[in-house]
């Protein structure tokens, strides 16, 4: 491909600003972020207490980076106007009332009625990569399944829920892996064979449409991309860029191997999920397999061994420095989920994981951010 084009999806929390409670006003948050309130970029999710970003298409870091930033900023100020956080956070930090009020689509409703408590208030970010076609995204997708575990524990910012920690670094990730139609893609053989798993999960009733095809890669419903989903919603826009570029690199390195004739690892799927589960548990202060050579290693080994990888590919895109920066700070500092339970460990009390999650969601640079 001539132009590796991609954008960002990410989805936040509402919470009240003295209570640190889930807050069921995403539509007037949105709407008070776009008065027309027709912006494509700015989106309500299933519940009411969520609201979602879209950028648009972009082909540098540094114009994903101001997009992201306008359009988190302009759901921050709406939220600040009724005295609320937009919080960048897989999970709500305190506990939610259950079931959660769903936005106005008649489809969740619907959703709700065959589905029932698998209906939670889950944040994600994901990455989109434009692709000529299915056939080049499935063969995209079978090269890329290895690398999932990496891109979730760098992500994973959710370890709390409902008031406690839940002894995993994306609680998000655990949670969302029981909908029938979600966790890693299978090893599709060709477009055919996708088209053929999707039918077999509608016909069985595991998915209402083929928007709830949630498997961590997927061929988008509405773009011509390759969609990810694997990872958390990240605390800060830098961090959402640093997933963007990775991604994007990812997706030009196997173009790369498919060009060269490199096979694709056929990973059995149980071994795939039991690696999800274990980047999920231990972020990125733990361990996870290497996607090379399946040893288990520390993720900070595996994320240099991957920016290794990378480098001509980031070199080209004009982001290896970025990259090697903001890894590094993270592999110092922590990830999301090792920030929040510093926030808690201070004095025990949601409220500064809350404060922190606010801070982090608008803040112009993740090396100058507060922990």
């Amino acid at each position: 491909m001539s132009e590796w084009t991609f954008g960002v999806e990410e989805e936040f929390i509402l919470v009240d600003a003295d209570t640190g409670r889930l807050a069921a006003q995403a539509a007037a948050v949105r709407h008070g972020a776009d008065a027309s309130g027709s912006d494509d970029e700015l989106q309500l999710e299933l519940t009411r207490y969520q609201v979602e970003i879209a950028s648009p298409v972009c082909t540098t870091a540094d114009q994903l980076g101001e997009n992201l930033t306008r359009l988190r900023g302009r759901l921050a100020a709406s939220a600040r106007e009724r005295n609320l956080h937009l919080l960048a956070t897989g999970t709500a930090v305190l506990a939610e009332p259950w079931p959660p009020p769903l936005a106005g689509q008649d489809r969740y409703q619907v959703i709700a009625e065959r589905f029932g408590g698998l209906i939670d208030t889950l944040c994600g970010c994901h990455v989109h990569v434009a692709i000529p076609d299915a056939e080049f995204g499935i063969k995209l997708s079978n090269h890329l399944r290895p690398w999932l575990p990496l891109l979730l524990a760098l992500s994973a910012n959710s370890p709390f829920s409902r008031g406690q920690d839940s002894g995993h670094a994306s609680w998000r990730h655990v949670t969302w892996a029981r909908w029938p139609s979600a966790g890693p893609p299978p090893f599709f053989e060709s477009a055919a064979h996708y088209e053929a798993s999707v039918s077999a999960l509608l016909h069985v009733g595991a998915a209402l449409d083929r928007k709830m095809v949630y498997w961590d890669i997927r061929l988008s419903e509405a773009q011509p991309t390759l969609e990810f989903r694997v990872c958390d919603v990240a605390a800060t826009v830098e961090e959402a860029v640093l997933l963007g570029v990775l991604v994007r690199a990812l997706a030009q390195a196997a173009s790369h191997d498919l060009d060269t004739g490199v096979a694709a690892k056929p990973i059995p799927h149980e071994v795939l999920r039991a690696a999800l589960w274990r980047a999920a548990r231990d972020g990125l202060g733990g361990y996870c397999p290497d996607p090379e050579s399946g040893a288990l290693l520390p993720v900070s080994v595996v994320l240099r061994r991957a920016r290794q990888r990378l480098r001509p590919f980031l070199l080209d895109n004009g982001e290896l420095e970025l990259v090697e920066e903001l890894t590094e700070h993270l592999c110092t500092v922590g990830g999301g989920a090792h920030r929040q339970r510093q926030a808690m460990a201070r004095r025990g009390e949601p409220m500064d994981v809350v404060d922190l999650l606010a801070r982090q969601t608008t803040v112009s640079s993740l090396l100058d951010s507060p922990s």
